[in-house]
């Protein structure tokens, strides 16, 4: 296989980004590298190590592949619901594939794990800008909270004389 765009710095020019977008959107149908590399035109040594050079690309993969298991999970579950239609041929006339249910059970135990430490790491990636929204609520509440005592006690009550004489 060609390394189509690939540039010297690996991968880093506008047409050396190209397969990218291709690249990521058949991985999240997939979850197959190598199928997904085939259908960008790209060797499989190159996206292995733009991956470990770009964390960006680093996190776009697994984001990819999360939905890609996403996607061969709810496939699963609903060949297990509904059956597999067996000896059937597609629209187009063609023979329709026989899903492997044990294949794609070990696929989804084997990559359970990176799959959830990835999610993982998704939801901790905003927890700053999450502890910076929580302060910013509670210091509203704080400047509230003094305005309101402030007006309390520039108001007299109902039963203090007053001005009026």
């Amino acid at each position: 296989m060609t390394k189509a765009n690939a540039s010297p710095a690996g991968g880093r020019t506008a047409a050396g980004r190209a397969w990218r977008k291709t690249f990521l959107a058949e991985l999240a149908r997939t979850s197959n590298v190598s199928a997904s590399a085939r259908a960008a035109q790209v060797d499989v040594s190159t996206v292995y190590k733009i991956r470990r050079a770009e964390p960006a690309f680093a996190r776009q993969w697994f984001e990819a592949l999360c939905e890609g298991y996403d996607n061969l999970e709810l496939d699963l579950l609903c060949r297990l619901r509904e059956g597999e239609l067996a000896g059937t041929t597609t629209p187009a006339g063609k023979a329709r594939r026989k899903f492997d249910n044990a294949t794609a059970f070990r696929l989804l135990a084997a990559h359970r794990t990176s799959v959830q430490r990835e999610r993982g790491r998704n939801d901790y990636a905003h927890e700053d800008e999450l502890l910076a929204s929580i302060d910013a609520k509670l210091e509203k509440m704080r400047q509230r909270r003094i305005a309101m005592r402030a007006a309390a006690e520039a108001t007299p009550s109902a039963g203090e004389p007053g001005d009026g004489g």
